[in-house]
């Protein structure tokens, strides 16, 4: 049973702090990757939303930072991660979460049998992607070629539906190569993206669960089963029966959760602040941020209005957040044009003259690490949500 009461205020404002929000970080030769750990990676199908989730959280960082991080210094990775989406990562975690990512169970696609690739198929394919990908870059064009010459005409075959025609049969695997350590995103060769291979060796599957679960605990928790789940993107049973199995090995102990019940976290970690300790202040979080897509209950986040307004049919991360008091308070979009970025932030109560001033603050903060000057209106936004 559990022996402690969280109450979400507590729990908000912890992950509020750990995560760089109640104030930035100092900058640091290694705040970029460290903050990347923390947050447990930053989203980046949008890249520019990444750099701005990283960039805020960190005092004086620029998007040219986060560059020079991920494609100078090598301390963040770009590769697929929860949900298969894709996220920058701190390079030195890419073990824990290869051997994570590829211990959850995987499901049987939609494609037929005739076009699904065999498990055979599947370990000929990412041998083959990291033997091309050592040492080199390779478009999508080069990486096919570069794997039918070593497996066979079939992994070539077009016959997976894409945006624009067929995609390759072999292009089933990507998620599963990036998963074994063997593929990530190398930088953009003009208009077209580019692989390589990481390096990284997958940690064992049990001991990379373990750090992995804990590490989500200290970002996210208290948090039951079905959150870590859901963030993932994996079946709810496998969950529930790790949370047991780590519960029973001593890793993770419960606690009771306003808005959930039972819920856990990782063992020991149970200092939260207390009343009059809440989360104070206004701050800007861009497209898919971590925060906003982990931290449940999603309810309390989003509370009254914030819910059918930040929310795409109750998916977060597809509207910019405004955050007041370390709630959802409102949406926001930026439109660049050159060196200039336009904001619009639409807030859902009126703002104190203190919390204008607050956003006035955080806008300059988004125009700093997008290094442009930027104009701020407070109005409606126009723009749906993000696809």
């Amino acid at each position: 049973m559990p022996t402690r009461t969280v109450s979400w205020s507590g729990a908000n404002a912890r992950r509020i702090e750990r995560q760089g929000l109640a104030a930035p970080a100092l900058a640091s030769p290694n705040a970029i990757p460290l903050l990347a750990g923390v947050m447990l990676g930053a989203h980046a199908q949008v890249l520019s939303a990444a750099e701005l989730s990283l960039g805020l959280r960190i005092e004086g960082a620029t998007r040219a930072d986060v560059r020079r991080a991920l494609w100078e210094e090598r301390s963040l990775v770009k590769t697929y991660g929860p949900r298969g989406t894709v996220h920058l990562l701190a390079a030195e975690d890419v073990p824990m979460w290869t051997g994570a990512l590829s211990a959850i169970p995987g499901r049987v696609g939609q494609l037929s049998k005739d076009i699904r690739l065999t498990a055979a198929q599947t370990d000929a394919v990412v041998e083959a992607a990291g033997e091309a990908l050592s040492g080199t870059e390779l478009t999508a064009d080069e990486l096919t070629e570069a794997i039918v010459a070593r497996t066979g005409a079939w992994a070539g075959d077009p016959v997976l539906p894409a945006f624009q025609g067929m995609w390759p049969r072999w292009r089933q695997a990507m998620h599963t190569a990036a998963h074994r350590g063997v593929l990530a995103f190398g930088p953009n060769r003009g208009q077209k993206v580019t692989y390589t291979n990481p390096g990284a060796v997958p940690m064992e599957q049990n001991a990379a669960l373990s750090e992995f679960v804990r590490r989500y605990l200290y970002a996210y928790g208290p948090a039951a089963p079905q959150h870590f789940a859901k963030w993932l993107a994996a079946p709810r049973g496998w969950a529930n029966a790790l949370f047991e199995e780590l519960a029973r090995g001593g890793e993770i102990e419960e606690v009771s959760f306003e808005g959930v019940g039972e819920a856990w976290v990782a063992a020991g970690d149970t200092e939260f602040p207390g009343a009059g300790e809440e989360a104070e202040g206004v701050r800007l979080l861009p497209y898919f941020d971590a925060f906003g897509i982990a931290s449940q209950p999603r309810e309390l986040l989003f509370p009254g209005r914030a819910t059918e307004r930040a929310l795409a049919g109750g998916q977060a991360g597809n509207y910019p957040l405004l955050l007041v008091d370390g709630t959802v308070a409102g949406v926001w979009h930026q439109r660049r044009s050159g060196k200039r970025i336009a904001v619009t932030v639409e807030p859902l109560e009126r703002l104190t003259a203190g919390q204008l001033k607050e956003l006035e603050s955080q806008t300059a903060r988004v125009g700093d690490v997008g290094e442009a000057v930027v104009e701020l209106t407070v109005g409606k936004v126009t723009v749906g949500p993000h696809a």
